[in-house]
This record gives structure tokens, sequence and C-alpha cells, in this order.
């Protein structure tokens, strides 16, 4: 812990001015990110008498050994570069929101040629118009089911297109008429395209349009006398109008709108929003975050806007946000949102009528859900406080283990040995934390061996990191200590216990590792599949947890995380190497003429056995490069026959490749890695 009058800058030394701060701790990573408006008056604030300071800004000054800072021309200027770091480096004294689910967004792919209607999650992409966000993925394909029949576009995958416009038969959707079928032609990419723009206006609000034409239209075709045609209109009109009831209207004035409710208690904050458009609510979500500074209301909002707009541009950032309480000052927030939209945005706390009333709904929200996170947080808390306390016990440690790594080692029959490493942090998994290696040690399957380099690869990064002497390249290639700017580092945090998966050959392997290393304030330990038993070093006799032992349970679900890791990484590699090709090796040969080659003579074996003049006919493909083509096959080993276990057939290799990659090389069905036991 340092005395923060360690680090105090010199009086003088900090500029009256607006900026950026960050603090470092001693691994020279960043712990917090703020802004000023006066970069002199703010840090003063934190070097004041270590009493008079809120207990978590105290944490934080003592956890930190360096301050330094970034003046900025404009108080917007220091918003923009404290979202940019707070992103950068993910401070762990800043407030970061996570969502409570991962929310489903209705997604229409306009960066196509035919766009698509499906659901997205996750982060969104470029020239993609999203909708929502929805509490349920059934909610989005209800309301499209109905629209389809006003709005044929699209909602089909890339490959049941291809093989519609391959076969000259659109799907089921094109012949009940709820898809307009362009992938046999029945529409054209720019009629498509057009229907795609009016499904988006519709879900973007404006409603009113196509009722109106609908209704018109129905008309004239009844005085016409064309009854079917009428009626169709009537239940198109109907499938809008119950498409537009799910969304009820909230706000009389069509107005576009984002409402934003926190709330809060001394350790936690909820925040609901709420997205208007066209005066309906067309979607809802929560966040819930650590208050691990002393942080107010407004400065709550200040973070939920840089959240909710910092990657958003254009119609994304609604005319009107309405907030419970306005960020100090507001007028850089009004003016960094007005400049992601294009236009001004109004941002105020609603005071009469009916936005005042749809505010207290999201605010009633918050506070559910946030009585809702912290029932659920106080079971688990518990759980895992009591699973770590008895890991402690059993092992007999100093203390409960914080931060667990377990590694796993993992190979196929010897061939792409790789190991995974997993960090728990107070039970709770740390997947950025985790790391996977290559074993290049020695050839071969050696689990002891392999166990042995990676518990020392990864605490030399640790003691490289500590001690300041210099970076340290890791044999993957992945780059070392390259960090002095505060970016989180691969390796800089030791654990309270190593986990090995395996008995005691892999637990006296790490153990070596780390005496060899010198480092003896961290517990090693084994957890065996067998029997579950738990193997210490130099201990002839293993430790045994209850069954119900909440602590058997967390090792259980560390070591199965670990091998999963490790399992998946694997058969990544292996996959990698099946699918390589002797085409991999042609210089200047890049992936539009592989795919070119391969779609000339339709499998890799007919062009194995192609001539050099018949590689030549490829366009684009010239003499010199042919010959090198027909001179990799030559060098590459023939290919291994699949074989279909169920009749003892040789697979012929005629189907063409359409990975761009093929190899020719298939696997033979059921070999040793579809089998239980072969891989680990």
């Amino acid at each position: 812990m340092a005395d923060p009058s360690s680090y105090r800058p010199k009086p003088g030394e900090i500029p009256d001015s607006p900026g950026v701060y960050r603090f470092r701790d001693e691994h020279r990573r960043v712990i917090y990110v703020g802004k000023a408006k006066s970069l002199r008056q703010r840090l003063a604030n934190y070097f004041q008498d270590l009493a008079n300071l809120h207990p978590r800004t105290r944490t934080m000054v003592t956890t930190a050994a360096s301050v330094e800072w970034t003046v900025v021309s404009t108080e917007v200027e220091a918003l923009q570069l404290e979202y940019s770091w707070i992103k950068e480096y993910d401070p762990r004294f800043n407030v970061k929101y996570r969502d409570d689910k991962s929310y489903p967004y209705l997604a229409v792919t306009m960066n196509e040629e035919f766009p698509r209607v499906q659901v997205m999650r996750g982060h969104k992409k470029k020239g993609v118009r999203y909708f929502g966000p929805y509490g349920h993925a059934w909610a989005i394909r209800d309301t499209v089911d109905l629209l389809l029949r006003v709005f044929p576009v699209r909602t089909c995958s890339a490959g049941v297109f291809k093989n519609a416009a391959r076969t000259g038969r659109p799907c089921l959707l094109g012949y009940i008429g709820k898809c307009s079928a362009p992938c046999v032609g029945r529409i054209d990419a720019e009629d498509h395209r057009e229907l795609a723009d009016e499904f988006c206006d519709f879900m973007a609000g404006r409603t009113g349009t196509y009722l109106r034409r609908l209704e018109k239209q129905m008309m004239e075709a009844a005085e016409e006398m064309e009854y079917e045609r009428a009626a169709r209109l009537r239940d198109d009109v109907e499938a809008l109008k119950k498409a537009m009831e799910k969304s009820a209207v909230v706000l009389a004035d069509a107005t576009d709108a984002d409402l934003i409710a926190v709330a809060e208690d001394e350790l936690e904050a909820a925040l609901q929003i709420f997205h208007v458009r066209g005066g309906r609510v067309r979607g809802q979500r929560g966040w819930v975050t650590d208050k691990v500074e002393e942080v107010t209301t407004a400065a709550l909002v200040e973070h939920a806007l840089q959240q909710l707009y910092g990657e958003e541009r254009g119609d994304a950032v609604p005319k009107e946000v309405l907030v419970p309480a306005l960020p100090e000052p507001v007028e850089p927030v009004q003016q960094w949102l007005a400049e992601r939209r294009g236009s001004n945005v109004s941002l105020r706390i609603p005071q009469r009528g009916d936005k005042k009333a749809l505010m207290e709904t999201v605010q009633r929200n918050a506070q559910h859900s946030l009585a809702l996170h912290k029932t659920k947080r106080a079971s688990d808390l518990t759980t895992r406080s009591r699973a770590l306390e008895e890991i402690a016990e059993a092992l007999d440690l100093d203390s409960a283990p914080l931060r667990i790594e377990c590694y796993d080692i993992s190979h196929l029959q010897g061939d792409d040995v790789v190991a995974s490493m997993v960090v728990f942090e107070d039970g709770l998994q740390r997947k950025s934390e985790y790391r996977r290696f290559q074993i290049k040690g020695f050839e071969g399957q050696d689990d002891v061996r392999s166990m042995h380099e990676v518990i020392t690869r990864r605490f030399k990064r640790y003691l490289a990191d500590k001690e300041k002497t210099g970076e340290w390249v890791d044999e993957d290639g992945e780059g070392g200590l390259k960090d002095e700017d505060g970016r989180p580092r691969k390796f800089a945090y030791p654990p309270q216990l190593v986990v090995v998966d395996g008995g005691p050959p892999q637990v006296a392997a790490a153990k070596r590792a780390l005496d060899e290393l010198g480092i003896d304030d961290i517990a090693v330990a084994g957890l065996a599949k067998r029997l579950e038993e738990v193997w210490l070093p130099d201990d002839q006799d293993p430790v045994v947890l209850p069954r119900t032992s909440e602590g058997l349970y967390l090792l259980q679900r560390v070591r199965d995380e670990a091998h999963r890791f490790a399992i998946t990484y694997q058969r990544t590699k292996r996959a990698k190497r099946f699918r390589a090709s002797p085409l991999d090796d042609v210089p200047g040969l890049g992936e539009t003429r592989k795919q070119a080659l391969l779609k000339h003579f339709g499998s890799v074996k007919k062009l194995r056995s192609a001539t050099i003049d018949q590689i030549q006919e490829v366009p684009g493909i010239g003499r010199k490069t042919a010959e090198t083509i027909a001179a990799a096959f030559a060098r590459a080993a023939p290919p291994v026959p699949a074989v279909n276990t169920a009749t003892g057939e040789i697979i012929d290799d005629e189907e063409p490749d359409t990975t761009g990659g093929s190899s020719g090389e298939p696997v033979a069905a059921g070999a040793p890695d579809e089998r239980r036991g072969q891989e680990r």
C-alpha cells in the first residue's frame, strides 16, 4: 500500500486547465481515469488527509503509485479522451457498467446486396440497421412474422440463399408470399433494397404513411370489385396494426427519446434505459455496476451516456435524452452528443406530463432490477466466500485464494500439444485473463514436461514484470511487456493458488518450476479426475474434500473450464493443420486466385492431377505461377483417403472445396479425435 505523498506532484507542476488524468499502480497498470475542468483543483482533492477521503477513494490513492495527466483544449475533448482511455485501459476503479443480459436486436443487413432481416446479438456491425434491444428473441420473430406479409424481405442465411439460386427453387417463405424471393429473380436487387428501406422506416416509427397507403389501396380495390386483392390488403393492414400494438404508445407527440433512470445504494447502482421511437417503446435494457469510487448520480448518468453513445453515430443517438440528473457541467456532454448525432440533442430532466410519468416507470424498473440483483448476488457471494474458505482450510493456506489459476495440457496422441491457463478471481471467471500456450520445448507427448514448461514460461513473465528487468518475449511470438503506457499486461498479477489438472507428477512438475524461479509464496495443488482427489506437493496422501463441499465444486469448475479452454484451442490448431493446402505455399497466390483454381477444376484432386498447360487456362494464372503450383503439389504428401466406417468404402475427394484453402486430405471418419479418451 503506497503513501500518496510519495508520488504527489510538486506545487505548480499541475496546470490549471482542462485535461484527463491517470493513476497507475506499482506495475504501471492504469487503475483510474478521470477528467477535470481544472486539473490542479481536481488532483488536489486526492492528496488531502486520508481520513477526509471517501473509503473507496482512499483505497484507490493508496493502491496507486503514480499519477500523470494530459492537457486538452476543451472539456469536450476531455470527455472524448476519457472515454477512449477507459475503453482502452479498463481501469479497475472506474465505473464499468455490465449488461444484466445479452440483449437481442432486430437487424437489417443493409451492407449486403440483398439485405436480410435477422436476430443479432453482440457488437454492432457497420452498415447494419439495428432496432431494439428486445427482451426476448421470440418477440423479434413474432414481430417479423407479422411484417413479412407487407414487407417480404429476405430472412434466409447465405447458404440457403445460394442453394435456392443454384436450384432455381425458393424456400417455403417464397411460396407462401412472406419472401419476395430475390434468390430466384422474382425481384431485382434495387426493388428488394427499396423494400428493406420501407421495412426499416416502419420499424423506426414512421408507420402512418404505410397504413394510410394500404387503406387507400384497399378501398380502391373494393370499388373496382377486386375483392380478393382488397381482402389481402385488409389482412396486411391488420398485421401492421397488430405489430404496432406490441409496443403501446407512451408519448403522444411521436417523440424519439431515450429515458435513463438510476437506482442506487452505497455499494451498487442499477440503470434502466427505455428506447422510445415514434412515441412507442422500441427497446429496453438494464445495467448494473459496483460503485468502486465515490460517485454521484450525475456522474453515473455521464458514464452511462458514454457507454450508450460512445460507438454510435447519426440516428442511433436520439433527438432527446431524458435523465434523472444532469452531468456537471452539462454543456460539454450535450455538445459531445450533438457531434455524434450530427444535430442538436436535448439532454434534460423531465418536469411534467407524459415524459415525467414514463420516467417514473423507468425508475421503478431500475429499483426492481437493483433489488433482484442484490438478492441473487447475496446468495452467490455467500456461496463463493464459503467455497474459498473451505479451500484455504483444506490446503492450509494463510488466507482465502482470491485469484486462482488453473493449467491443463491437451493433445491428440502427441500431436498439436497445447496448454491453457484460466483465471478465477473471487470465485468468478476472469475470461480477459485467460491465456493459451503452444508447447515448443520438445516434440511428442509428455504431460509432465509440458506442465513444467508452461508454469516456467508464465512465471518468468511475471518476474520480468515485477523486477522491471526488461522485456520478456514469449516463445509464441505474442510479444512481451510492451505496456509501459498502462495497457493490461498478459501476466501482470500472481495467483495465490495454482491448480493443475492431474495428480502427483503434474503437481511436482509445477512445484519444481516455481522452485527453480525462486517463487515460494504461491500454493500449488492438483485435482485428479478419477476420484476428484486434491494432491499437494511432497504429500504421500491426497486431500479428500467432501462430495458436497462448495470448495470441491469450485475446484471442479476451475479444472473443467481449463480443460474446455485447452480442448478448444487444440481442436482449432488441428483443424487449421488439416485445412492446410499446398496452395498456401505458393508465393503471391492470394485467396481470389485460389478460389478461381478450385472453381475451374471443381476439386483439389482434379487440380492435383492437372498439367501445367491446363492450370494456365485459369484466368490470372501465368506459366510461371502454374509451374510453381504443380511443383507445390509434387512436393506435398499424397492425400489420405477418407473412409466410411459404416460400409468400409473409400470416399473419393470429388467434392469442390468452398473454404478457399482445401487440403485434399480429409480426415477419415471415426478418426481418433472422434473417439472418447483419445483426445485430452
